[in-house]
């Protein structure tokens, strides 16, 4: 297996771009845009996540010997497409949503200006990048936002798939998580990482106490001792015997939690462990860490819920073409009509509504001449924040949106644009967006 991604893709990117370069059509200036038609069931908003991982993959994204020689093997295309291919590097221009905000139905996250064969032959990696992230990142920012304030850290790794836990870490990262198990998201993206050990050192050991002692006589008095391997009870009065009134913290990870912990605190406190923290594990998600609110509980830990996307392993993203040149040059506006699958043709520029209390009330998509056009400039409303930004250009990707400061970056901007969100959004029953989208 070679390191190139070119061939994770789907075969119709290929076969379209072959038979548009024998029709001539491939070379068409086009806009392809991606967007969600609607949010997963009950969500109220949804954080864009992936970007700064898509960027640097679309600049990566090549055609190598083994690649060329798999598809000319297998007849996939044309060996005039081959040649092509050989010499692909995406030249075009990418505006988007910056990373770590908030989006609706509608709204154009990624907008790509190239030709139609550049374009297209993008779509599956766009997809796939982004309805996973951007899924992660929604859930994790929900659970973020019931945690209180209270640290929550990602551990899901052994949930998904080696790449995608890197991924999920990154996405979690960026919507609000604190930490990740993951060793490989903190090398590559700068996230802190946490961890201290699981049941089997416990049961390595001959008794509970001296899995205990070992721990403590590698990490000191302030590491986290795991108390429900055997009995949560004992565990508790066995980890402040060994390490002290000065344990940092214990792990629960079962029981009826609620009840679990308020017992739990109740006994460091008596045993004069008063400033021991509490952390949680247990296959937590936004419902869960909602119910422990007013629990004594100091941290979370989430697993499976967040790289799943808390039931919605996808955020249900589409790439469609919206703007072409015909043979004079002139662009013209395409969109499906199909029945619940109609898309809105055209450029566009976004811009979020918010009153004078800094609160978002609406999206606003202004369909003309698109993402740095005549519509952002002569919007001078200071009710209006513009929310595309342009991400590359001419195939360089903006390095500010990249790599681990990238990562940063996009987690301050969640932070800073879910303040604007109306107090609903962050409701977990049933609903719909919390803002409308208008087009203009």
């Amino acid at each position: 297996m070679t390191g190139s991604t070119a061939l994770l893709t789907d075969r119709y990117e290929l076969t379209m771009v072959d038979a548009a370069l024998q029709s001539g059509a491939a070379h068409r200036d086009s806009v392809f845009e991606t967007f969600a038609r609607r949010l997963p069931d009950g969500r109220r908003y949804g954080i864009v996540a992936g970007t700064g991982r898509l960027l640097q993959l679309i600049v990566d994204y090549r055609f190598g010997d083994n690649e060329l020689e798999w598809l000319r093997t297998n007849a996939v295309v044309r060996p005039e497409t081959l040649d092509w291919l050989a010499d692909y590097r995406f030249s075009g221009d990418v505006w988007g949503y910056a990373e770590g905000e908030a989006y609706f139905p509608g709204s154009p996250l990624l907008t790509v200006e190239s030709s139609f064969a550049e374009g297209v032959v993008l779509e599956t990696l766009i997809l796939s990048v982004l309805n996973y992230d951007a899924s992660v990142a929604s859930a994790a920012s929900r659970m973020a936002s019931v945690a209180l304030g209270r640290p929550i850290a990602e551990m899901g790794s052994r949930r998904t798939n080696e790449r995608s836990a890197v991924a999920a870490a990154r996405a979690a990262y960026i919507a609000g998580f604190d930490a990740t198990s993951n060793l490989e998201a903190g090398r590559t993206w700068g996230i802190p990482t946490m961890g201290t050990a699981a049941h089997a050192f416990t049961l390595l050991h001959d008794s509970e106490e001296q899995a205990f002692r070992a721990q403590v006589d590698a990490f000191g008095p302030g590491t986290t001792l795991l108390v429900d391997t055997y009995d949560i009870e004992k565990g508790v009065d066995l980890a402040v015997r060994v390490a002290g009134t000065g344990l940092g913290a214990v792990r629960i990870d079962s029981g009826d939690l609620p009840t679990v912990v308020q017992a739990v605190r109740e006994q460091l406190d008596a045993l004069g462990a008063v400033n021991t923290r509490i952390t949680v594990t247990s296959d937590l998600d936004e419902y869960t860490i909602a119910a422990l609110s007013g629990s004594p509980v100091d941290s979370y830990g989430v697993g499976t819920a967040v790289v799943t996307g808390s039931g919605s392993p996808a955020a249900g993203m589409v790439y469609k073409l919206v703007a072409r040149t015909d043979d004079t040059g002139s662009w013209v506006a395409v969109a499906k009509s199909s029945a619940q699958k109609a898309s809105v043709g055209g450029r566009k520029s976004a811009f979020r509504r918010l009153d004078s209390t800094r609160t978002a009330r609406e999206e606003i998509i202004v369909l003309g001449d698109g993402p740095g056009g005549a519509a952002e400039d002569e919007t001078d409303d200071a009710s209006l924040r513009p929310l595309l930004v342009e991400l590359m250009r001419a195939g360089e990707a903006d390095p500010r949106y990249l790599g681990a400061d990238g990562t940063a970056r996009a987690r301050a901007h969640r932070e800073a644009v879910t303040q604007e969100l109306p107090i609903e959004a962050f409701r977990l029953g049933r609903g719909e967006a919390v803002i409308p989208t208008t087009y203009r």
